[in-house]
């Protein structure tokens, strides 16, 4: 069974698959950035790593690349999750 909820949302060692960008809360700059880096629809992203006191930012998982991504960037992101953290 899958879930769709937002990047930030995920354990770590969790892995989903993009499935939208919110293009409602995300500006033009902030789409391009995102696009960038690697987080497009059907990409796989796992969650490596959250930094102490409040989790921004959080390390992830893009494909083959490893990137840290702000929570505010992160609620951007819809995925479905895929695994279940161990």
């Amino acid at each position: 069974m899958t879930s769709r909820l937002h990047i930030e949302d995920l354990r770590r060692g969790e892995i989903a698959t993009i499935v939208a960008i919110d293009r409602d809360r995300v500006d033009p700059e902030n789409a391009r950035q995102l696009h960038e880096m690697g987080f497009d629809e059907g990409v796989d992203v796992e969650l490596l790593h959250r930094a102490p006191f409040g989790g921004d930012p959080i390390a992830l998982r893009v494909g083959n690349m490893s990137v840290a991504l702000r929570k505010r960037l992160a609620r951007m992101v819809v995925v479905e999750r895929a695994i279940a953290a161990e």
